[in-house]
């Protein structure tokens, strides 16, 4: 088979273009919960702690002071930007919660299946076919 053909065959596999697709919806719904995060729920939280912007919490490593992350950067000092980093932690969690949530919601809308257990033969316990109607272990008539 030519390398051509196995990845054709590999590439039109069902789960491969589910999770193409999956990837594709995680990415845009990313963006989402980062708007969501940077627009509307930092926004409330800056004003909680003293009208703090969250984006321009930074610590310069050049030990000059800059009036914001923007000056410092436009200057070239090298600066740690963790105002920035708290946002994407903020953005993870929302977007594991989110995604937490939804499994649940979708996990109650299609439970799962019960596993099937297997039938046994009354008399010597062996596993036989469910439309046997002789135990082929013991050979006893089964109901």
């Amino acid at each position: 088979m030519s390398f051509r053909e196995e990845f054709k065959k590999f590439a039109m596999r069902g789960n491969v273009i589910d999770m193409a697709v999956g990837v594709i919806i995680g990415g845009a719904f990313g963006k989402i919960v980062s708007s969501l995060v940077n627009n509307i729920v930092m926004p409330p939280m800056g004003l909680l702690v003293g009208k703090l912007d969250f984006t321009n919490l930074f610590i310069s490593l050049d030990g000059k002071s800059y009036p914001s992350l923007k000056a410092a950067t436009d200057a070239g000092a090298p600066v740690l930007a963790y105002g920035a980093f708290l946002n994407s932690v903020i953005d993870f969690l929302l977007l594991a919660l989110v995604v937490f949530l939804m499994v649940r919601q979708i996990n109650k809308l299609f439970p799962a299946k019960p596993k099937a257990t297997p039938r046994k033969c009354p008399y010597c316990k062996s596993v036989i076919a469910d439309d046997a109607t002789r135990c082929p272990h013991c050979t006893s008539m089964l109901e």
